[in-house]
């Protein structure tokens, strides 16, 4: 942890401290947020999960608040307490994957998927820090950043006005969890500062159902915390400077002897915003990340555990920049344009081939990757008609790639390899429009979007329960083409209706495909026992997905109703030695999801259920292990006792639903979590 601990004191001290000089009440409100998202999104498919829903969940999980757009999956269906963090990659759409994120995920224009794997570390992001999430479906979203396959979520951070002086949060829960939080914020002369933490424990629940568990199985516990301070100060002439860093740590088990994961993270960034006339943005950021993970089989019988694979220090490094300007074009127009850079480096460092319990060899494996890329975005207001258009163009490179496979007990090199460099060009955009006629809004957009591989697809090897995935350095970017119609209508000022219907191609999607079955030695991974499968990351010839996208809102103050339904068919287009997925579902794909919460609130006192449905999908690409169904109900009240204290009632999974998430190869199934119920106080400075 030095490299984060160094990070840490880096941004510590580019954070500035809030001038305390006097404000002009003219001035520019100072907000801490970028530049204003352009009018042309009207365009598109978005979603706004705000604060109230935020800080809502009965989870207090921002993963589940996220399900309240429906479509937004993630690998599978465990939440950031029981899922090994690899399995934590988020889609939409129906698009699939393999754990790493197909949509770009950004937290104050910082990209935040792990730059070695493209997963998201969820317990980073605790839902009191924030101030709301955008959900921009569909591809291309080019001012953005790279990698908006899926689509885009946007996170805000939160404000002084969001926040309040103080807010203290604490619960405990089931199987001895504890749940606590603090933000506190201070307005200081023309800026401000913010600092939120929050831990989480518990014991845990065994992963396995009931009807395949054996002496091996037993509850895996998790303990989680994370660290934000962010300052924002006026330094004149209606520009701002934002500096944040942050921390979380997160150790996790996944039920059964040798399988402990360790995941820590640091983050620096520092920004320049420029409102008003000739607006401008410019932006730097510093990542580190360390990530260890162990896998293990167990005999048929479930009795002993035994250790396979002992990833134990996956590093990795991500740092980048972002130039933005908005001239004063006027006449209905809006313009942004510029650049930004990211690059990432990391290696898998790994022990293997285990004999009698101890490993025999070790495996060092990884490279670098860069972007470098340029974008322009416009849009065009006149009465009600909006339109909008934007490209990005951008070069990639992938190299330093190397394999290195030595036994432990010394002498040569098992394996040597330096592979060779690459590099391309990527040239993708985004055109709509929208036209509104009193509370009817048409929506028309187009758009082409494109996905590097990650450092974990090209070099890590993994396992779950007997089946072995080898990585891939030959991979080729992921390339994606799509189209939607939408219509959004609002009958009445409390309520709001939207319907969306697209059709998307994901040429060259990254899968894991089976290749062989064990018992046998395979490249990359080793020996896999006659349970499992050998399975290998490969460009698929394409995935091709068309649905519909349903949201609803209807808001009177004091009583909420919201609703989201998501069905996508997607299928496989494959050849070659693929060619057995052709017309298959993609692993880890539902057909239906669905979400509606109930609320009603006043003031402090207030109460709502939420209900969540997704339906059955395929744990694997051959689409031979099905996963059921799922219904579940999540439920909160809340009761002030105070004017500042407030009790809390919270309850996931009230039924008590069996939500499976995984398969392994022989048949084990393992599960989501089960009901959950909490109690405990929050605590507000007014």
């Amino acid at each position: 942890m030095h490299s984060q601990g160094w990070l840490l004191a880096a941004g510590a001290a580019l954070l500035p401290l809030p001038a305390l000089a006097q404000t002009d009440p003219n001035d520019i409100v100072v907000t801490g947020r970028g530049l204003d998202a352009p009018p042309g999104e009207a365009a598109y498919d978005v979603v706004t999960i705000d604060r109230e829903r935020l800080t809502g969940t009965a989870s207090n999980r921002i993963e589940d608040a996220l399900r309240d757009a429906a479509g937004i999956a993630q690998f599978r269906r465990s939440d950031s307490r029981s899922a090994h963090p690899t399995s934590q990659g988020v889609t939409l759409r129906g698009l699939g994957g393999n754990a790493s994120s197909r949509a770009l995920v950004v937290l104050d224009g910082v990209p935040q998927t792990d730059p070695f794997g493209g997963w998201v570390a969820f317990p980073a992001y605790m839902p009191d820090r924030l101030a709301a999430i955008r959900v921009i479906r569909g591809g291309g979203s080019g001012y953005a950043g790279p990698g908006a396959l899926a689509g885009t979520i946007d996170l805000t951070s939160g404000s002084p006005r969001d926040f309040g002086p103080l807010q203290l949060r604490a619960a405990y829960g089931s199987r001895d969890s504890m749940d606590a939080s603090a933000v506190a914020s201070a307005e200081l002369g023309g800026g401000f500062v913010t600092l939120a933490g929050q831990y989480a424990r518990g014991d845990g629940f065994v992963p396995v159902v009931a009807e395949d568990r054996g002496p091996a199985d037993r509850a895996a516990p998790y303990e989680q915390a994370s660290l934000a301070l962010r300052s924002v100060v006026d330094i004149g002439a209606g520009a701002e400077l934002q500096a944040n860093v942050s921390g979380y740590t997160d150790r996790r088990d996944r039920g059964i002897d040798f399988t402990r994961v360790a995941s820590d993270g640091a983050d620096a960034s520092i920004r320049l915003v420029k409102r008003g006339g000739w607006g401008w943005s410019a932006l730097a950021w510093l990542q580190a990340r360390q990530f260890a993970s162990g896998f293990a089989s167990v005999d048929d019988a479930r009795a002993a555990a035994s250790p396979t694979l002992d990833q134990y220090n996956v590093p990795a490094t991500g740092m980048g920049g972002r130039i933005e300007l908005a001239p004063p074009i006027g006449g209905g127009i809006t313009l942004r344009l510029g650049g930004d850079v990211r690059r990432v480096s990391g290696r898998t460092q790994e022990r293997y081939t285990f004999v009698a319990g101890t490993p025999t060899r070790r495996r060092v494996a990884g490279g670098e990757s860069n972007i470098l890329g340029g974008f322009i975005d416009a849009s065009y207001e006149a009465g009600g008609l909006t339109l909008n258009a934007g490209g990005r163009l951008d070069h990639w490179t992938i190299t330093n790639g190397s394999l290195v496979e030595r036994p432990l007990a010394g002498g040569a090199a098992l394996t040597n390899l330096a592979f060779a460099d690459r590099s391309g060009t990527e040239a993708t955009g985004r055109v709509g429009a929208a036209f509104a006629a009193g509370p009817v809004t048409f929506r028309a957009a187009a758009y082409r979007g494109w996905r590097l591989p990650t450092l974990n697809e090209l070099y890590r090897p993994f396992r779950v329960g007997a089946d072995a995935t080898a990585a891939n350095t030959a991979l080729d970017p992921e390339r994606l083409t799509g189209a939607e119609l939408g219509l959004d209508w609002r009958p009445l000022a409390a309520l709001t209706l939207r319907a969306t219907g697209y059709w998307n191609r994901l040429d060259g999607a990254i899968a894991n495909v089976t290749m062989a079955s064990g018992p046998g030695i395979f490249p990359g991974v080793g020996f896999v026992s006659a349970a499992g499968v050998y399975r290998q990351r490969q460009n698929l010839d394409a995935v091709e997905a068309r649905g519909i996208e349903l949201d609803g809102r209807f808001d009177t103050g004091a009583i909420r109703l919201s609703a989201s339904y998501a069905f996508a068919d997607s299928r496989v287009r494959a050849s070659g030695a693929a060619a057995a997925l052709d017309g298959l579902r993609p692993a880890q794909t539902a057909a239906h999801q669905a979400s509606t919460t109930l609320a009603w609130h006043r003031d402090d006192l207030g109460a709502s259920l939420t209900a969540r449905y997704a339906s059955p999908q395929y744990e694997d690409d051959q689409n031979s292990r099905e996963l059921a169904d799922a219904l579940t109900f999540d439920a909160v009240a809340a009761v002030p006792l105070t004017n500042n204290l407030t009790v809390e009632a919270r309850a996931e999974n009230l039924a008590d639903a069996r939500v499976e998430a995984g398969i392994s190869g022989p048949g084990v199934i393992e599960r989501a979590t089960p009901r959950t119920l909490w109690l405990g106080l929050r605590y507000r400075l007014r």
